[in-house]
């Protein structure tokens, strides 16, 4: 995580809520009773961003200098649009929607990762949701080798609401899991598609996998029963990609 998005102390951290500075997340020292970090949780929590709590020990890794005062906050790297952005981009161009979820992924290089196969096949833009989730830091704009830059990235307060929007503008969900649905090759996903990629561990949520159309997997011929997310999303886009060239 780079330094330049830590932002470290009471007055700091506050300062940044009350100017609007995307934040990815606030962390705030387990246990305290200090009526000003109840206010940075309450003020931070009013403005959309995820509040956790953690050992300070945590905080101490994080804050260069150590003067933390029991609260960090983590900066976005890069502003978000909207949902909607992404899909008036999409009728702007003239082109059938071509939307990836992030349904959970918590490891910022894994992020970037797929945001950079996402702007690689062509996608008009990423869905992540505001919590539980990493967010566009300086580790993910990182891993997607300038792909954050030219992709538009909503962050959502909930997922499942999002794809039913979608819905509405007449895309099809498509998710992916281990072992389950039918076998890629054989799906369509022609058209105007949302493809959900769920979390490194527990795969898609059990909302997000409901609001699915369609569920599908990769088939794995060797020894291990998963792909990392990323490498996933790459297999996935580029079937897309495929079928959308035919």
């Amino acid at each position: 995580m780079s330094d330049e998005n830590i932002i470290a102390g009471k007055n700091a951290v506050t300062e940044a809520i009350r100017a609007g500075r995307p934040l990815d997340k606030v962390f705030l020292v387990r246990g305290s009773a200090d009526k000003a970090l109840a206010f940075i949780a309450s003020s931070a929590r009013a403005a959309g961003v995820a509040v956790t709590e953690c050992d300070r020990r945590k905080l101490d890794a994080m804050s260069a200098t150590g003067a933390h005062q029991g609260v960090v906050a983590v900066a976005a790297a890069r502003e978000y649009c909207t949902l909607e952005d992404i899909l008036d981009r999409a009728e702007q161009l003239g082109q059938a929607p071509f939307v990836v979820v992030c349904d959970g992924l918590e490891d910022p290089r894994n992020l970037g990762a797929v945001i950079r196969c996402a702007e690689c096949a062509g996608a008009h833009g990423v869905v992540i949701p505001r919590h539980r989730s990493a967010g566009i830091t300086a580790a993910a704009d990182k891993a997607s080798a300038g792909a954050a830059e030219h992709m538009l990235i909503a962050r959502v307060p909930n997922l499942a609401a999002a794809l039913q929007t979608m819905k509405q503008r007449g895309l099809w969900i498509y998710g992916a899991e281990a072992g389950g649905g039918s076998p890629l090759w054989k799906t369509d996903m022609r058209g105007p598609i949302c493809l959900v990629i769920g979390s490194e561990g527990a795969g898609m949520s059990r909302l997000v996998r409901e609001a699915c159309d369609f569920v599908m997997s990769i088939p794995l011929l060797g020894k291990v029963n998963s792909l990392n997310a990323s490498a996933a999303a790459a297999v996935l886009l580029y079937e897309i990609v495929r079928q959308r060239h035919e």
